[in-house]
Parts: structure tokens; C-alpha cells; sequence
């Protein structure tokens, strides 16, 4: 199907999940989705539900969704669901079932998604198994190819690994042929690893218990390149069948909580997909203004100016989820026509040139009764979906094509993400119980940094590692572990031109997890100008950690590192005057490297000294700055023209004068797209925000 059959502003809903909605209301549906401003469905195509017995197809139900989008004016996008393997395949394959690091298999279950047996699969490392799930999928693509409404494919729901183990034959298998291509030889594997009587390749398991040691870090980074491998295989199945099909995929913006547990890399899975998503609630992960806007950066980061949506938007209420217990219900948990008007207008704000609310109605049944859906059990109207209506029938409608054809800008500032610290992070410190969880320390350095910059309306955008050259000035968090690869990439970029302030502790582990016998390691320690003179790893006995960094107190965290300036000049002590801090010339870039983790005592105490100093990081005013630290302010330009979008999260109206730096762009009047009026002097922007609203400006000559 040609790219052009997807609608150029795609919103709708998920809406099929079998067996919800009930048939007798389809049409029903279809058609009050459509007079609502909907283009486009997307349905769960259940393997479990299709292949009912091996090579017998059931598709009526599937086929009259097609149907009915096509005489509604409407399209469709297939997920697949090969994660939901047919019950036959747990008895006639019971060798690819999922086994854990005790032998344990894993046997079908049902979702509380679709109230659908077949969950979570079996192994695709079993080449038998992933032949029956390849032939599904060809199936699936050969039958819909060409259809009128077809817009085209999601492949592998939320781009996560759950299970992310399995200590299958195969598994093990497919994990020694990823080693012998790493490492050469059986020897050299020994050496890397410390096990120095392998015999043969078959002596080589997966670690059955983790740690901060090679094989772990192994076992984690093959997991995540199989789970990339089968997405593009996925993709590449459905592509031998429907060559010019428009394929995409949506994360949930967890790559820095859970990335090594889940194999959760939005960067890795949007580069396999022609448009990336995300699955996000404030209801299921706080309602706090700074969350759902990192989830956005970090998916308009991790897709790289592709297009991307919000996939899956939370429209209605959530019940009895156990991630909202005990929340009160004006956070989210009981989603209002207002909440969700200013959550759907975030996204957008973020970046998002798309969205599909996460249920069209509610389930009927199953532990996810009542969720989610904007329109009510029986499909009727309510205000919430009235709300859905209205912005959908704006973001839709054709004069808005120039607003969605400007992007966002590039930050003030840019945070360096780099995945063997977080694996690292994730290894040395694990959940008590034993339990692999999330946030680690690695995920509140990140965060809280990108909070500290966020409470001084200063755009910090994700940056992976690999991505470093676009950008003049980096934030570097909790780089615990950097490979030699990372350091080169760091060395040359600030060598250049660039300016990194690092937290403490870089590359204090390299390459297979090793400390470096001289701090900081790899070189670093020229780079920065400073040599380690003291280091405590106490995370328990550092939450209340301070120290001043040019005359300004800071918050820190963790661990502490303190130094003996070599090049460099200190900057920054602790308050038993050792040195905290030490800045440095390196080649035609700077360097500042502070001893501890601001973005981690941002996180656990939300100070104003620290946020100041994160704000004094910056050289020069953010692109907007806010006069009321309430409004965030962003800025959207590009050949459509130059748009500030201005959120309100509070439930109240609010008076707020923004500041444009002349950098983005000559403008003399702001034209009201969305929102409140506004009035244009020199470059400032003045307006009363509307409560629980975000304001749409474009800004013009």
C-alpha cells in the first residue's frame, strides 16, 4: 500500500480487540467515530484468535473491520500479534515455550488488554516455531495487501522484550553464535568473562544470576540486539509480501528506567520502522507536568525527525491498575474532558504528528474493565468524547497542514544517554528482593536533570551517544560506565568545539565492566584536567550530599568523587573543602566535571539552589524563557513557520509574559491557532493562559 494512503494527520483509536466491542455495535461505532472527526482504527490481529488450528484461518471478524472502515471513509492499521501464539502451539511445540533462569516454562495466559489467551508467546529462537509465526504473518500481509483501507502495519506492541529471558536450547544456542561473533574464540571469552575452562562452545550457558560482570552486561546487550533482530524481522516478512506497505511501531518511552530489563530502546526500535509511538497515561505514570513531556522528547529524539505519534492516549478513566492506588482523583485517575484536552495538546506540543487514544470504548470484561476509552461502555457519547472530537476535528482539518508541517526546534541543551551506563547502573544495584525494577539511580540522574532544566522552561533534548555532533552543548548523567568507543566519541566532540559538564565518576568502569586503575579512566582524566585524589560508592549515606559549584549550592547524590585539579582549575569543594568540581580548556572545547550527581539530588529534593545551577549551565537565555516557572513554552519552526505553544497545567487561568530569543526567527504578531489571544511587543509574548489548556500561536512578520 503506498505511503500516501496513511491520512497525513492520523487520529482515531485502537478500537478491535477480540472479542471487544461487542459485533451488533460495529457499524454503530464506526460511524459515530467517523462523524467525530476519526481517520483511522487500529486493531489487534491476534494470532491466538486467527490460526485456530494449524494452517485454518479465521478471519470474519477482521475482514468486516476493513470493510466497514472502507465505506466510513476510514483506515485501518493491522497490528500483529505473534506475541499471542495459538493454543495448539503450547502442546504441539512445547520445546519453544519461554523458559526462566530456574527451567520454569511459561504457559498461556490471558491479556488484560484483549481477554485473549496465548500470552506471552512462545520463543522465536526455536527456528521451527518462528517458520509458524513467519508464515502467519505472511498470510496475514498477502491478504490484506492492496485493500482500500488498509493504512498499514504495527509491528511488536510497545517494543518491549516481556519476557526479556529465555533459557531455552535455542535461546542458548542463538546466545553462543551472538559470543563466538564478538569474541572470535572460545579463549578470548573465557579471558573477557573470567571463566577460564571452557572445553567447548557447548560449556558456555547464560548467567542464571547477575551482576556487575562481563557475562551479565553480555546477556543484556544480546538480548536486546535478538529483540531488534526479530522486530526487523518482522518487518521484513511483511515487506516480501507488501513491498510499499507503511510500517511502524510504538515504544513506551521507558528506555531509561528499563531498557536492560525489557530491552525497552526506543533509538533501536524506530530505526526499524518507517514512524514510531508511544503508550502514554498520565494516570499510570503521575501526572506531573515534566513526565509526559520527557516521554515526548524522548521519542521525538529516539525517532530521529521521523514522524511519530502519541499511539496510545489514555481517554477515560483507569481503575484498578496498581500503579494508580491511592492517587487522588484529580491526578489523571478519573480523566476529565479538561485533562484530557491538555494531555492530548502536550503531545502535540512535543512534537506528535498523530494520535490513537488507547480504546475506542472500554473492555467489558478482564482486569481492564471500564479503562481507558473515551467514548462509554456501550459506545455512546459522553464529554470526554466530545473533547476528542473537537481537537481531532482541528488537528484534522486542512488549514492546519502548515502547523504540522514546522517541527520542534532543537534544545538549548542536550543530555547524553548512553546505554552501557545505564546496564551498568542496572547490574551493581539491584532491587533488594532481588527483583529486576525500575528506576534505577542511572533513571533519576537522567530525569532529574532533565527536571532541573525543565523548571527554568529550558529545552533539554535525550541525546543518544551517537548523536552527540549535532549539538554545541552537553549534559553527561551518571556516567558510570563508558566503553572506549564512548570516550573516543566524547574526547573528539569536545576536542572540537563542544562543551560537556559531566557528572562524577566517568568511565570509572570501561570496557567488560572494569574499574580503570587511574581516575577518571580512558584518558578522561587529561580531558577534564583533574585526577581522582578521593571516591565513595555509599548511595545510602550521600542523599543529603551539598556542595557549591561557583559560589552556588548544589544538591548532589550517590556517589562522590572529588579531585586534584592536573590542567585544570577547581571550581566547585564539598563542605569539607575537598575539591567538587574542576573546569578545563580541551583542544577548542570545555569541559566542567562535578564529582557527584546534581540530576540525582535534583531528583530527590527539587531545591531552587540546584535548579539554579542547572539554569546557569546555559550560555545565554533559553529559546523562551517564562516569566511564571508554572507555563512551559516551546517552540515549533520550519517551512510551515513559527508556532510557540504555551501549557497551562494548572486548573487555573494564568497572567504569564514569554521572552523569544532573536535566534528562531523575525516575527511582529501572533496569530491564535488554539487558546487564548495574544499581544506581540518587540520580542515578547503576552497572554492570560487558560487553565488546563495550551495555547497555539503562530507567530508571524
Amino acid at each position: 500500500m503506498p505511503a500516501d494512503n496513511l491520512p497525513s494527520f492520523p487520529y482515531g483509536a485502537v478500537y478491535f480487540r477480540k472479542s471487544n466491542p461487542p459485533p451488533e455495535d460495529w457499524a454503530r461505532d464506526y460511524q459515530t467515530a467517523s462523524e467525530d472527526g476519526m481517520n483511522v482504527f487500529r486493531h489487534w490481529f491476534l494470532w491466538s484468535a486467527i490460526e485456530v488450528a494449524p494452517g485454518e484461518f479465521d478471519w470474519a471478524d477482521y475482514d468486516a473491520q476493513l470493510e466497514m472502515a472502507a465505506k466510513n471513509g476510514m483506515k485501518t492499521i493491522v497490528a500483529e500479534f505473534i506475541t499471542a501464539a495459538p493454543e495448539w502451539g503450547f502442546t504441539e511445540y512445547r520445546h519453544a515455550r519461554f523458559q526462566d533462569e530456574h527451567g520454569n516454562p511459561r504457559h498461556s495466559h490471558m491479556s488484560g488488554s484483549s481477554v485473549t489467551g496465548g500470552f506471552p508467546g512462545l520463543c522465536l529462537d526455536n527456528g521451527d516455531w518462528r517458520a509458524c509465526a513467519e508464515n502467519f504473518l505472511r498470510v496475514l500481509a498477502r491478504r490484506y495487501k492492496g485493500h482500500a483501507a488498509l493504512a498499514g502495519y504495527d509491528v511488536w506492541n510497545e517494543s518491549n522484550a516481556n519476557p526479556n529471558f529465555c533459557y531455552c536450547p535455542a535461546s542458548i544456542s542463538t546466545f553462543r553464535a551472538w559470543l563466538q561473533t564478538k569474541y572470535g574464540d572460545l579463549k578470548a571469552l573465557g579471558r573477557a568473562w573470567g571463566r577460564h575452562s571452557f572445553g567447548t562452545w557447548d560449556n558456555v550457558t547464560p548467567p542464571h544470576t547477575h551482576g556487575p560482570y562481563a557475562d551479565s552486561l553480555d546477556w543484556l546487550e544480546f538480548r536486546a540486539d535478538r529483540a531488534h533482530e526479530l522486530m526487523r524481522w518482522r518487518v521484513n516478512t511483511i515487506r516480501s509480501m507488501d513491498p510499499d506497505c507503511v510500517i511502524t511501531a510504538h515504544g513506551l518511552a521507558t528506555t531509561l528506567s528499563s531498557m536492560p530489563a525489557n530491552s525497552a530502546d526506543d533509538w533501536r526500535a524506530a530505526a526499524e520502522v518507517e514512524s514510531y509511538g508511544v503508550t502514554w497515561g498520565s494516570s499510570r505514570h503521575g501526572d506531573e507536568p515534566w513526565k509526559q513531556m520527557q516521554a515526548f522528547d524522548l521519542i521525538r529524539a529516539a525517532s530521529r525527525g521521523k514522524p511519530f505519534w502519541h499511539a496510545e492516549a489514555y481517554g477515560g478513566p483507569l481503575w484498578l491498575a496498581p500503579q494508580v492506588t491511592g492517587k487522588p482523583r484529580d491526578e489523571g485517575r478519573i480523566a476529565s474532558p479538561e485533562d484530557i484536552r491538555y494531555w492530548s495538546l502536550v503531545s502535540f506540543m512535543g512534537g506528535a504528528s498523530g494520535m490513537l487514544y488507547l480504546r475506542w470504548r472500554p473492555l467489558l470484561n478482564g482486569s481492564l474493565f471500564g479503562a481507558f476509552g473515551p467514548y462509554a461502555l456501550d459506545g455512546s457519547r459522553t464529554p470526554r468524547s466530545e473533547i476528542v472530537s473537537k481537537i481531532g476535528k482541528w488537528a484534522t482539518a486542512p488549514e492546519q497542514a502548515r502547523l504540522w508541517s514546522s517541527r520542534p526546534v532543537q534544545g538549548d541543551i542536550g543530555i547524553v544517554y548512553v546505554p552501557e551506563a545505564e546496564r551498568l547502573t542496572f547490574l551493581q544495584q539491584p532491587a533488594p528482593s532481588g527483583v529486576w525494577t525500575s528506576p534505577t539511580a542511572y533513571t533519576n540522574s537522567m530525569q532529574g536533570a532533565y527536571r532541573a532544566f525543565w523548571a527554568n522552561n529550558i529545552q533539554a533534548d535525550w541525546v543518544h551517544i551517537d548523536d552527540i555532533d549535532r549539538y554545541k552543548l552537553l549534559y553527561l548523567a551518571m556516567p558510570i560506565m563508558l566503553t572506549s568507543r564512548s570516550v573516543e566519541k566524547l574526547r573528539n566532540w569536545v576536542t572540537a568545539g563542544g562543551t560537556l559538564i559531566s557528572e562524577g565518576c566517568p568511565a570509572y568502569f570501561g570496557d567488560l565492566g572494569r574499574v580503570g586503575v587511574r581516575q577518571p579512566a580512558n584518558g578522561l582524566d587529561e580531558l577534564f584536567g583533574a585526577a581522582e585524589e578521593y571516591v565513595e560508592f555509599t548511595p545510602d549515606l550521600l542523599s543529603d550530599l551539598r556542595f557549591t559549584v561557583n559560589q552556588q549550592t548544589v544538591s548532589g547524590g550517590v556517589f562522590l568523587q572529588a579531585y586534584t585539579p592536573t590542567t585544570g582549575t577547581a571550581v566547585g569543594t564539598y563542605q569539607d573543602g575537598r575539591i567538587a568540581a574542576v573546569a578545563h580548556q580541551a583542544g577548542q572545547g570545555r569541559t566542567l566535571l562535578i564529582g557527584t550527581m546534581p540530576g540525582a539530588g535534583y531528583a530527590a529534593h527539587a531545591d531552587n539552589e540546584t535548579a539554579s545551577f542547572f539554569a546557569s549551565l546555559l550560555d545565554g537565555k533559553p529559546a523562551v524563557s517564562s516569566n511564571d516557572a508554572r507555563i512551559k513554552a516551546r517552540l515549533h519552526s520550519g517551512a510551515g513557520g513559527l508556532y510557540l505553544w504555551v501549557a497551562n497545567p494548572t486548573r487555573q487561568p494564568v497572567p504569564v509574559r514569554l521572552e523569544v530569543r532573536e535566534c528562531v526567527g523575525e516575527f511582529t504578531s501572533a496569530r491564535t491557532l488554539w487558546g487564548a489571544e495574544a499581544e506581540c511587543v518587540d520580542r515578547s509574548v503576552t497572554l492570560t493562559a487558560p487553565a488546563r489548556d495550551v495555547t497555539v500561536l503562530e507567530l508571524v512578520k
